[in-house]
């Protein structure tokens, strides 16, 4: 049912890019998003939002702002394709500090 909604993976998107991505649908895309959450997650603040913006629309204090919900959007960032940028020979030290800055005094134990 999400590939119907006017925002692409809208289930998936935190509140604060919901808020943007909806100034740029029409009174019809907000009211098919407010079903779809009243009928999913039914999250309050966003149905409170949604039903602001459809309020808005509809008494003419708004209008959809242009642009593409669609569009590329930074709220997720992608997923660096590296490994750990610690090396395998410094991840064994033992790292545990002195006891009383005595190194005599200090034992050997295991690593935090």
């Amino acid at each position: 049912m999400t590939d119907e909604l006017p925002i692409p993976d809208y289930d998936h998107l935190p509140e604060n890019a919901l808020a943007n991505r909806v100034r740029t649908l029409d009174a019809d895309g907000v009211d098919r998003l407010l079903d779809h959450e009243r009928g999913h997650a039914n999250r309050i603040q966003v149905v409170q939002l949604l039903e602001r913006r459809l309020e808005d629309l509809r008494s003419g204090a708004a209008e959809p702002s242009g642009g593409d919900p669609a569009g590329a959007q930074p709220e997720v960032p992608s997923t660096p394709d590296r490994g750990s940028p610690v090396e395998d020979r410094h991840k064994e030290q033992n790292n545990q500090p002195l006891r009383h800055g005595v190194a005599a005094q200090t034992p050997n134990r295991p690593i935090r």
